[in-house]
C-alpha cells in the first residue's frame, strides 16, 4: 500500500472519531485503526524487515498517526460521556417549580390531646400530677379502698387477675392510697391512666380505657369545694353552656357519693345513642372520702377531711369531639385518628 492511501485511512479515520456518537461505535473505530490487526499495527510489526533508511521513515510516521489517533479518541471519548451525563440530567430534571411533596406529621393520639387537656385545667387549680402501676396488688385495688370481700367487682368475671394477689387495675383509685401513705396532708393530686375490666366492647365500653382519679385531703375540705372544683372543670371542657348534674350514688370508698352527669354534646339533651337516649352521660363518680380509707393509710379522720374523684377519659373525649362509639379511639384507623 502507498503512503497516499495510508493517508487516506488515516484521514478517515480522523473524520469518523468527529463524528462519532456513541461509546460502541468509539470501540469499533479504535479496533480497526489502533487494534492488533490494524494497518498501524502491522507497520509497526514490518520495520524489522526494512531496510534501516525506510525503518526510521516509517517507524516516526506510524507512531505520529497512532498518536495522533489515541489523542483523537480519547477526546471523542470524553465528549461522548458528557453528553450522556447531561442527556441523563435533562431526563432526569426535577421541575423545581412544582410545589414540593410535604411529608406526613405525627400527632397526638386525641386521648392523649383530652388527657392534657383536663391535666392542665386541674393543675390550674392546684393538683399536682402523679401515676401509678398497672399491675396491682389486692390490697391497693381493693381492700384499701373499702371494698368488700364479697363485692362483685372482686370476681374474676369483672377483673383481670395475674393470681391470686395482683390483677391488672380496674381504676385510678389506687394511686390516691399509695400517695397518703407517702405524703401528708395537704394533698391535691390527679392521677391518669389505663384501666381494665371485662367489659363486652360497645359503643360506651371497652376492656381497656382510661381514667382519671383526683384526690383532695386537707382541714376542713367539703362537698360543696367538690362541686366547685367539678363544675369548673365541667365548663372550662366543655363550655359554660353545658349543664351539669350531681346526683347521689354509692361507693366503697366515699361517703357521701355522687356521680356526676353533663348534658349530651352531641344530641343537645334530646337523646342518641352515645347517651343511651337520656340526653345526658355520666363522666365520673366522686364523694368525700370514706373514713376507713382514712385510717387504713394512717391518717385521723377526726382531723382531715378530703374528697376524690374518678372519671372516664374516653367518654369524656366522646362529648367533646362528638363521636358516638368509644371503639373508634382503639382501631388504630388513620382516617379517623387524622382528624384531630
Amino acid at each position: 500500500m502507498r503512503e497516499e492511501e495510508y493517508i487516506l485511512k488515516i484521514e478517515h479515520a480522523k473524520e469518523r472519531l468527529k463524528k462519532a456518537e456513541d461509546l460502541k461505535e468509539l470501540e469499533e473505530i479504535k479496533r480497526e485503526y489502533l487494534g492488533k490487526n490494524s494497518f498501524l499495527a502491522q507497520i509497526l510489526r514490518s520495520l524489522g524487515k526494512m531496510p534501516p533508511e525506510d525503518r526510521v521513515y516509517w517507524g516516526k510516521l506510524a507512531n505520529k498517526w497512532k498518536d495522533e489517533l489515541e489523542a483523537l479518541w480519547e477526546e471523542a471519548e470524553k465528549r461522548i460521556k458528557i453528553n450522556i451525563i447531561q442527556k441523563r440530567l435533562k431526563e432526569e430534571e426535577i421541575d423545581i417549580t412544582l410545589p414540593g411533596r410535604r411529608k406526613s406529621i405525627g400527632k397526638l393520639h386525641p386521648l392523649t390531646q383530652v388527657v392534657e387537656d383536663i391535666i392542665s385545667v386541674f393543675k390550674e387549680m392546684g393538683f399536682q400530677v402523679v401515676y401509678g402501676p398497672e399491675l396491682e396488688t389486692d390490697y391497693y385495688n381493693f381492700t384499701a379502698l373499702n371494698i368488700p370481700q364479697d363485692h362483685p367487682v372482686r370476681e374474676s368475671h369483672d377483673s383481670f387477675y395475674v393470681d391470686k394477689e395482683y390483677l391488672l387495675r380496674t381504676q385510678t383509685s389506687p394511686v390516691q392510697i399509695r400517695v397518703m401513705e407517702k405524703r401528708k396532708p395537704p394533698l391535691r393530686i390527679v392521677a391518669p391512666g389505663k384501666c381494665y375490666r371485662r367489659d363486652f366492647p360497645d359503643a360506651t365500653h371497652s376492656p381497656m380505657f382510661f381514667q382519671i382519679e383526683g384526690l383532695a385531703v386537707d382541714y376542713d375540705v367539703s362537698f360543696a369545694e367538690l362541686k366547685g372544683v367539678l363544675t369548673i372543670f365541667a365548663h372550662r371542657l366543655f363550655g359554660k353552656d353545658r349543664k351539669v348534674y350531681f346526683i347521689p350514688s354509692y361507693f366503697p370508698f366515699t361517703e357521701p357519693s355522687a356521680e356526676m352527669y353533663v348534658e349530651c354534646g352531641i344530641c343537645k339533651g334530646e337523646g342518641c345513642k352515645a347517651c343511651g337516649n337520656s340526653g345526658v352521660l355520666e363522666i365520673l363518680g366522686c364523694g368525700m372520702v370514706h373514713p376507713q380509707v382514712f385510717r387504713e393509710v394512717g391518717i385521723d379522720p377526726e382531723i382531715y377531711t378530703g374528697f376524690a374523684f374518678g372519671m372516664g377519659l374516653d367518654r369524656i373525649a366522646m362529648q367533646i369531639y362528638g363521636i358516638e362509639d368509644i371503639r373508634l379511639f382503639y382501631e388504630n384507623d388513620l382516617r379517623f385518628l387524622t382528624q384531630f
